[in-house]
C-alpha cells in the first residue's frame, strides 16, 4: 500500500514560515518529501530554515513576500512556478495583529491593515494558485486561522474578526474549487508557544488560567500544528474539505 502520508512530488508554498507554525509546517511538508517554499518578509530569516531543510536532506527555496502588498504575493507565486513549474499546496499561515484591545479604542488604520493582511492576502494568493492547480487535476489550500474566529474576545476582537473570516473564506473556496479537485481547508490552533503569541503566554497568570482550563493541560507548540497542515496537503486528506480543524487541547470544549 502506497504511504497515504506522503508529499513526495509536491510543491508546497508556506506564508509566514521564517519561524514558529510556518516554520513547523515547511520543515515537516519537507520531511514528508515535498519541495517547499520558505516565505516571509525576512529573506534572511527564511535563509535559517531553508538551509535546516537542506541539511536534513529536503528541498527547499526562499522567496520573500510581505502579505500585505498584492505585487509580493505575485511574485510569490510567480518565482514559486520558476523555480519548480508549479505549485501543489499553499499554506496560508501568514498573519498580523497590530492592536490589542477593545474594539472601541482601535483604528481604522489598524482595522483596515488587519482585514487586508489577514483575509484579502489569503484570497489573492488562492486565486494567483487554484487556477493552475485546476489545470494539472488539483491541490489543495490551507489557511491557518485561530480559535480566536470561533468566539468572542475584549483584547482581541479584530484579529478574531479576521479569522472567523478565514473560515467563511476557505468554505466558499472550498465550494468553487472542489469541482477541480482543489481542497481548501482551515485550520484553528489555540494558543501555541511562538513569538506571535508571547504577550498571552509569557504571562505567568494567564499561562496558568489557559493550562488549568484546558483538558490536555498545556498550550501547543508549533509542531503540533505542523503535521495538520501536512496530512490536509496529503492523499490521506483526500476526502476533507471546507473543513476547520481545531488544534487546541480541548480548550473550546471544556
Amino acid at each position: 500500500m502506497k504511504n497515504p502520508f506522503d508529499l513526495t512530488g509536491q510543491v508546497a508554498v508556506i506564508t509566514g514560515s521564517s519561524k514558529g507554525i510556518g516554520r513547523s509546517i515547511a520543515e515537516t511538508m519537507a520531511a514528508m518529501g515535498a519541495k517547499v517554499v520558505v516565505s516571509s518578509r525576512k529573506a534572511d530569516a527564511c535563509e535559517t530554515v531553508a538551509e535546516s531543510i537542506r541539511k536534513a536532506g529536503g528541498d527547499a527555496t526562499v522567496i520573500p513576500c510581505n502579505i500585505g502588498r498584492r505585487q509580493e504575493c505575485e511574485a510569490l507565486i510567480a518565482g514559486a512556478v520558476a523555480k519548480y513549474g508549479k505549485v501543489d499546496a499553499l499554506v496560508c499561515n501568514a498573519a498580523v495583529n497590530p492592536y490589542f484591545g477593545p474594539l472601541a479604542g482601535i483604528s481604522d488604520d489598524a482595522f483596515d491593515k488587519i482585514m487586508a493582511s489577514n483575509i484579502k492576502s489569503n484570497l489573492w494568493l488562492a486565486n494567483l494558485t487554484a487556477p493552475g492547480m485546476a489545470e494539472r487535476g488539483g491541490g489543495t489550500i490551507t489557511i491557518v486561522s485561530s480559535i480566536g474566529g470561533l468566539k468572542g474576545s475584549e483584547r482581541l476582537g479584530a484579529y478574531g474578526i479576521s479569522k472567523a473570516a478565514d473560515f467563511g473564506l476557505a468554505r466558499s473556496l472550498a465550494v468553487e474549487w472542489g469541482p477541480k479537485n482543489i481542497r481548501v481547508n482551515s485550520i484553528a490552533p489555540g494558543l501555541v508557544k511562538t513569538d506571535f503569541a508571547r504577550a498571552l503566554w509569557e504571562d505567568p497568570a494567564n499561562l496558568k488560567k489557559r493550562t488549568d482550563t484546558t483538558p490536555l493541560r498545556r498550550i501547543g507548540d508549533p509542531e503540533d500544528i505542523g503535521g495538520i497542515a501536512a496530512f490536509l496537503a496529503s492523499p490521506a486528506a483526500a476526502f476533507i474539505t471546507g473543513q476547520i480543524i481545531v488544534a487546541d487541547g480541548g480548550v473550546t470544549i471544556a
